[in-house]
């Protein structure tokens, strides 16, 4: 059984990665199994490219156009931010993988660094990591083509985006926004929404910088009002006064109206089931939203 069908019962909220800075290199060609493990840039490059990304807590993430196209010599790196408020991407262009050592990672942690050129028309990533799991060049590879052909220039393959069990994966840049288990129609509206402010909520999994109690929060909120892309944020405890601090698994959501939520979530256990393809049978379990009350405003 392939994982994505393994996992079909499992709830997508709370299942992005958490990631809030992407280096993004393009690659193309085959891609091994660990993004920075097989030296697909360089063994030097490579190597020291793991370290900084690491240290930097910056995603390397690789990238390709779908289709087979002629590589030129010249690859698109993004860089990108991802966070509550105020995310960014530039875009640059190298000839030399080694020119990638050039860049701070650790700007990707701020505003715009004017490393590269501003990206106005969202990015957008669709997991085709085929020697990660097979379900993600299976079902991905479609959706990336198909998404191309209606937004031209914006769209990637990517390598492992986590969470391939959800296959096909979708994640918009530079908001982290993460979809699972889309088909043509959901992918291009989840777009369509993004260009429009707003959030598509048919297979949203999360945003990425948020945690996972964060992101079924958000999502919860979501169901529940209208609200655009940038309406909404997740408060830290000190941020809200703590009324999320009396309850376990609990999240304050605000509007930027002045309206808050306090959301509780609970876990729920499922039966055993492969996590990726031709693996063994591991326990499952999910975050759901048990509770979603509105606060009286301050």
């Amino acid at each position: 059984m392939l994982c994505s069908a393994a996992a079909v019962d499992i709830p997508l909220p709370g299942t992005a990665t958490g990631v809030s800075c992407w280096l993004c290199v393009e690659q193309p060609g085959a891609w091994g199994r660990d993004v920075l493990g097989d030296a697909v840039l360089g063994p030097q490059v490579t190597a020291e490219l793991a370290v900084r990304t690491t240290a930097a807590q910056v995603r390397p993430t690789l990238i390709r156009r779908p289709g087979r196209q002629e590589f030129t010599g010249v690859r698109t790196v993004l860089l990108v931010s991802s966070r509550p408020t105020g995310s960014w991407c530039e875009r640059l262009e190298i000839t030399d993988p080694r020119q990638l050592l050039d860049i701070d990672l650790t700007a990707l942690s701020g505003p715009p660094p004017d490393i590269g050129v501003p990206v106005a028309d969202s990015p957008v990533l669709v997991c085709a990591h085929g020697k990660r799991d097979q379900c993600c060049a299976l079902f991905g590879r479609p959706i990336a083509a198909a998404l191309a052909a209606d937004f031209p220039g914006r769209v990637w393959e990517c390598s492992h985006t986590g969470g391939h069990r959800f296959a096909p994966a979708l994640v918009l840049l530079p908001s982290g926004l993460t979809y699972g288990r889309v088909d043509t129609a959901a992918a291009v509206e989840a777009v369509r929404a993004a260009d429009r402010g707003a959030v598509s909520l048919h297979g949203l999994r999360g945003r990425s910088c948020y945690r996972p109690l964060e992101q079924v929060a958000e999502i919860a909120v979501r169901e529940r009002v209208t609200a655009g892309a940038d309406d909404l944020v997740v408060l830290s405890n000190a941020e809200s006064d703590s009324p999320a601090a009396d309850f376990e698994n609990a999240a304050v959501v605000a509007h930027r109206d002045g309206r808050r939520w306090l959301v509780t979530a609970r876990t729920v256990d499922h039966a055993p089931r492969q996590a990726s393809c031709g693996a063994g049978p591991k326990p499952a379990t999910s975050l759901v939203a048990a509770a979603v009350r509105e606060l009286a405003i301050q």
